[in-house]
């Protein structure tokens, strides 16, 4: 029988991966971290994601993050939905109301990149942390008491790296999902969606830093990002048949930022990319001592910023099972409840929410627009239906519901 190192393996060095290494080092617990981008070209990241809810910031404090996020940030209490059709402002929501829920009544507007730059470095830091950076994962293989992972070293040598659980926190094209059979279950929308960052300064036309912007034509997503120098995203829906070169033309996208708000004068284009949005959620979250974390485990549309921070969720919540297991608090039993409490979030929740957001914000029938911007209107103008919204959409509601599955 092998004997195998008491350390986790844990694969991807992104938001999931950095926090669940972090959680894990300072309980104590070992980990080796292996990451295919290196110190080199680990920042050259295309820009996704960033704003992160008020149960996020729990969790990102608990490690120590967020005291190196807040300046980076834009502490923002406040969220619009705007009626870009009759060009008014549909309902404010203020997360002040959730004052005695949490210790974060507000999101912050911090990107991904600048998350896991400030994380790597501190497990850079954690001697608990062995990180493998230039270091490609290619396959692994398990037993009854531990794991493989085949890697590719920065010379081109193969190595082996042995533990007692292998995390997957690679993103959707997990090469461990791939290899253990497990069905990404879902569809893939369409309509690809253009992100365009503009270095301009929309506060002045009334809009909050985070906006989602009804249409029943070209519905958008307005958020803002701390600089310098500070950056605006703008996401639009864009033609399927259309043709990539011709939508990110500088021209093409200053003709659509300027249908958006017209100006008269050209908009600073700090950058675009255009993407395809999935929802797919994996069939199981674990087989063995392999496990899935994050977008290795479910991806879906951006709308209501619940990609990463539900990603972070897992994180922490497979942290804790792991946790006590190498403390022999609990046996291997506890990653099944990992397993099924966090899989439920991703479906009843992460996934129902996100197509009920893209639904809102594209619906057509002005009969049924009209009845959802009434219930928004009402629900911002009401504190204690404020509160039980904002519950849901910051994710609180799907962590007590998930903490009762035994």
């Amino acid at each position: 029988m092998p004997t195998y190192p008491d350390r986790i393996i844990v694969i991807g060095a992104g938001p999931v991966g950095l926090v669940l290494s972090l959680a894990l080092a300072q309980a104590d617990q070992k980990v080796c971290l292996v990451e295919a981008l290196g110190a080199h070209n680990f920042l050259e990241q295309v820009p996704r994601a960033g704003t992160n809810h008020p149960a996020t910031l729990e969790m990102l404090d608990r490690v120590g993050l967020y005291r190196r996020l807040e300046p980076r940030g834009i502490i923002a209490p406040v969220f619009h939905y705007w009626d870009r059709h009759e060009g008014r402002l549909i309902a404010a929501f203020d997360h002040s109301v959730l004052k005695n829920d949490t210790r974060f009544p507000y999101v912050l507007q911090c990107e991904r990149i600048k998350i896991v730059e400030e994380a790597l470095a501190m497990a850079k830091a954690h001697p608990n942390i062995d990180l493998h950076l230039s270091t490609e994962f290619v396959a692994f293989a398990q037993d009854g008491d531990g794991v493989k992972a085949q890697v590719i070293d920065p010379t081109g040598e193969k190595q082996t790296i042995e533990g007692r659980y292998i995390v997957s926190g690679e993103g959707a094209r997990s090469i461990i999902r791939k290899e253990l059979g497990i069905a990404f279950e879902g569809f893939t929308y369409d309509d690809r969606t253009l992100n365009v960052e503009v270095a301009y300064d929309f506060t002045k036309h009334g809009y909050a830093h985070r906006n989602y912007i009804s249409d029943p034509t070209e519905w958008s997503n307005l958020f803002h990002w701390k600089g310098p120098p500070d950056r605006w995203r703008v996401h639009f829906p864009t033609d399927p048949k259309a043709d990539e070169s011709e939508l990110t033309r500088p021209e093409a996208l200053q003709a659509r930022l300027q249908g958006f708000l017209p100006t008269g004068k050209p908009f600073d284009i700090v950058g675009s990319n255009l993407y395809v949005v999935h929802q797919r959620v994996a069939q199981k979250f674990r087989v063995g001592r392999a496990i899935l974390a994050g977008d290795s485990a479910h991806v879906n549309s951006p709308i209501g910023a619940m990609g990463m921070n539900s990603g972070i969720h897992d994180a922490i919540n497979l942290a804790d099972k792991l946790i006590a297991i190498g403390r022999r608090e609990a046996d291997d039993g506890a990653l099944g409840r990992y397993a099924r409490q966090r899989r439920h979030v991703a479906v009843a929740h992460t996934q129902a929410q996100t197509i009920r957001n893209k639904r809102l914000l594209a619906e057509q029938d002005p009969a049924v627009r009209k009845r959802n911007h009434d219930e928004l209107r009402r629900a911002a103008e009401d504190p204690e239906l404020a509160r039980k919204f904002l519950l849901r959409t910051a994710l609180f509601d799907s962590l007590r519901e998930a903490d009762a599955i035994a």
